[in-house]
């Protein structure tokens, strides 16, 4: 999907022209897009679609970039001051009487935090959403901070910048860059992206390409230098800043915005498990994000939105505006989960057999920060309910960012008193219904190619035998299992794969769990002696939440929470044969 249909008008600046492209209604904010290196203003395609549903969006060729044209000579040419005077032009041909939202990516960002920070442009920009590309000028004042006082952790920091940073020194040598770009790399650049990113080709990049890396090359030659030796002291932005950060950018350290804080006042933060061009892998969450973000600069007052981003808990950058789905949400570790994906600011899909329970934890998720949360009634056992669920999910919400499959019962008793039946009804939910999100949703999320995640909450009696729990037990072994199977299946495509392992938790389901081989009233005794225990024990499903969080922010595999789940994790590994004798005890009930 390219650029098909969208007006395009020539710009002339500086004895060069423009190519400028604008999508959506002219009445609108308008939202100017600026490409990096070594692209052309197609790399945006995929979200300038997203973003003309709502807003008037520009985007141009840089010069010596796609169909603008280049300076003469080229040295010299490609002075941030002169990048400045092209903003200024687009922005008043485009926008002539209100501020523009701006948005830059790799060499794009770097050249906005130019203009954002810049007296000449106060005024003329209402935000700025960056992307993969600090200022030269903070990125001067960093390494100098790091090399004034080398202590070990900025020394490795410097490092590890440094190795990142490889291609700017190759970028500096004198004509080979430009050899390289107009033969065989420029050639083989496309098949490289696609190794390196897994992104689609639609449309991207042009076939200008090879050109633009070879004159772009001076992008770098004519400012990097010169700005990291003697940084600007007055590179203070003075319109409102969103910073995405992608975790996985293998060209830029997230220790590079450590002090980001200092020069933009005005901060919002958000992380995306992305690599290095997000524009083309991540279109669907940035075009969401810039939405936000534009909308809260244009309906408040400036500011707002970066007080909010903070109020919304410590995990705001992350997950902010994401999709969660959550299956067991009505109680216990499903609704604390919930809840603190809300608190982030995810958009909540909350599920449960128990339809009351289901639309009180969305209801509770909007008053505690998701911007938008949905109850929705379905038995995770059910295979065509799952299917419908996933399909109405799909069309009306979007495409789920992190799956929690949360969803489960209890069993206590011995094989030889567990029926059938028993084993059917655990079987079901704990296994089946974990298999069933992982395949709908799981699906749904590789078809996109824009990553995710997915949690499955197993248990320590995964890996803890015990004579009380064996269908239990082999229930929560086999979705430890599937889980670690499923995470080097999906490893590839961006989209990680945890198993939590609570231990004992003091939620409901010791009060609703089953006994087999018993009478109605000794169950019920049964149930009362858990439910007893686990209170006494009281370790909140909050915490459990919170690890939950942190394994989709780390990418953790298998995740013991409670203490006994972490010793028995490292007992299962070093001393199983005391784990097997343990086994044999009677639990006291």
């Amino acid at each position: 999907m390219g650029l098909e249909g969208a007006r395009e008008r020539w710009v002339r600046t500086g004895g060069i022209e423009l190519c400028v492209a604008e999508l959506g209604d002219a009445t609108q904010p308008t939202v100017l897009l600026v490409h990096g290196y070594p692209d052309s203003k197609e790399v945006w395609s995929a979200v300038a679609r997203r973003l003309a549903d709502r807003f008037h969006v520009v985007l141009y060729d840089v010069r010596g970039h796609g169909r603008s044209t280049a300076p003469v000579p080229l040295r010299g040419g490609f002075t941030l001051e002169k990048l400045t005077d092209d903003f200024l032009a687009v922005a008043d041909a485009v926008s002539p009487d209100k501020p523009v939202h701006l948005v830059g990516h790799d060499w794009g960002s770097v050249q906005s935090w130019e203009f954002v920070t810049v007296k000449r442009t106060e005024g003329r920009i209402a935000s700025f959403t960056s992307m993969s590309g600090p200022s030269l000028d903070h990125f001067g004042h960093w390494i100098k901070k790091r090399m004034s006082r080398p202590t070990p952790r900025r020394v490795g920091q410097l490092l590890g910048q440094g190795a990142k940073s490889w291609y700017v020194y190759m970028l500096h040598t004198p004509v080979l860059p430009e050899l390289a770009w107009r033969g065989p790399l420029g050639k083989q650049w496309p098949k490289i992206l696609q190794r390196l990113e897994r992104m689609p080709s639609a449309g991207y990049p042009t076939p200008s390409l090879p050109q633009d890396a070879a004159r772009g090359a001076w992008l770098y030659r004519d400012n990097v230098r010169a700005r990291l030796r003697r940084p600007r002291t007055d590179a203070y932005a003075h319109a409102p800043v969103q910073l995405i950060t992608p975790t996985g950018d293998i060209f830029l350290s997230e220790r590079l915005y450590d002090e980001l804080g200092e020069w933009a006042p005005q901060l919002t933060r958000r992380s995306l498990p992305a690599k290095h061009w997000a524009p083309r892998s991540r279109p669907d969450r940035l075009s969401a994000w810039i939405s936000e973000f534009v909308t809260a600069n244009e309906d408040s007052a400036a500011g707002v939105a970066g007080r909010e981003s903070t109020a919304r808990g410590r995990y705001a950058e992350r997950f902010g505006g994401q999709l969660v789905l959550v299956t067991g949400a009505a109680s216990g570790i499903g609704r604390a989960t919930a809840f603190a994906f809300a608190e982030a600011g995810a958009r909540i899909v909350a599920v449960d057999r128990d339809a009351e329970g289901a639309a009180r934890t969305a209801e509770m998720s909007r008053l505690i920060g998701a911007p938008e949360a949905w109850g929705e009634t379905v038995d995770v056992s059910d295979e065509q309910a799952m299917e419908k669920l996933a399909e109405k999910v799909a069309g009306e919400y979007g495409v789920v960012d992190v799956l929690v499959n949360n969803a489960g019962i209890g069993l206590s008793g011995s094989f030889l008193q567990t029926s059938p039946e028993d084993w059917k009804k655990v079987l079901d939910v704990n296994l089946w219904g974990v298999i069933h999100g992982c395949r709908l949703f799981g699906r749904q999320m590789a078809e996109r190619g824009q990553g995710g995640h997915i949690v499955n909450t197993a248990s320590a009696a995964a890996y803890q035998p015990s004579k009380a729990l064996p269908a239990y037990s082999t229930s929560k072994a086999a979705v430890l299992m599937l889980s670690e199977c499923l995470r080097a299946e999906l490893a590839g495509q961006g989209i990680g794969v945890s198993a939590i392992c609570p231990g004992f938790v003091n939620t409901n389901i010791t009060s609703t769990a089953r006994f087999a081989g018993v009478d109605e009233a000794e169950e019920k005794r049964r149930q009362k002696k858990s439910a007893r225990l686990y209170g006494l024990r009281n370790y909140p499903p909050e915490k459990v939440a919170d690890a939950i969080l942190r394994a989709v922010v780390k990418n953790q595999a298998v995740v013991p929470v409670t203490p006994e789940a972490r010793g028995a994790h490292f007992m299962s590994r070093f001393t199983p044969r005391t784990l097997r004798a343990i086994a044999r005890l009677e639990p006291p009930l």
